[in-house]
């Protein structure tokens, strides 16, 4: 299998992570493609329409694409117990901590827009203002609702893999949250978050 990948990716991060935690990145073959709004990318979009990352490429089989849905086959290919709870309460929480995690990262991405990548007479501050507002709010939930001792879940991935790309970007931190920030640094030492570090910059 070929893992389209972005090295300053969350979304793309959570999937290799994933894949490190299920124990299956050695089946990866992994390809950083630089891609973004302005800046297509024909080989991924020959297999995403969306033209974004990540993509997983499958021998004889349909490329599998987005985050979410990658993650959901990577937990079809291991023995080991499901990221995706089978209780149905537990697996419910896991996936809407999946689901936070994705809006925080494009509320993240949005302030990018705002603050650096969008030329500044074309910035808008309210829309900035309203994405960290989202962070703000979400970190304060976090705080209350994380718990150190769960079981490992898909949501803990999607969490932690966005946190830290939030950091990376020197965008609103969590670190006041005393609770959130205990969590984030023993999930952030596990192997798998070693072994996948972000970096580089965006290239649009």
């Amino acid at each position: 299998m070929k893992l389209l990948y972005q090295t300053h990716s969350p979304f793309a991060r959570k999937t290799l992570v994933f894949a490190h935690e299920v124990g299956i990145a050695d089946q990866l073959v992994v390809e950083h493609h630089e891609t973004s709004p302005t800046n297509a990318n024909a080989e991924v979009f020959n297999s995403n329409p969306l033209g974004k990352v990540p993509v997983l490429l499958r021998d004889g089989l349909s490329p599998l694409f987005d985050s979410d849905v990658i993650c959901a086959y990577f937990d079809t290919l291991h023995q080991g117990p499901s990221l995706f709870p089978e209780d149905t309460e537990r697996r419910w929480a896991a996936l809407r901590l999946q689901a936070l995690a994705q809006d925080m990262a494009y509320a993240g991405i949005g302030i990018r827009w705002e603050t650096a990548r969008r030329p500044e007479h074309l910035r808008y501050p309210e829309l900035q203002a309203g994405y960290e507002r989202k962070l703000a709010e979400s970190y304060r939930w976090l705080d209350r609702e994380i718990q150190e001792e769960e079981p490992l879940h898909i949501g803990h991935i999607a969490i932690a893999t966005t946190l830290d790309w939030l950091a990376f970007r020197y965008l609103p931190s969590f670190r006041k949250h005393a609770n959130l920030t205990r969590w984030f640094d023993a999930f952030a030492a596990r192997p798998s978050m070693l072994k996948t570090p972000l970096s580089g910059e965006t290239q649009d």
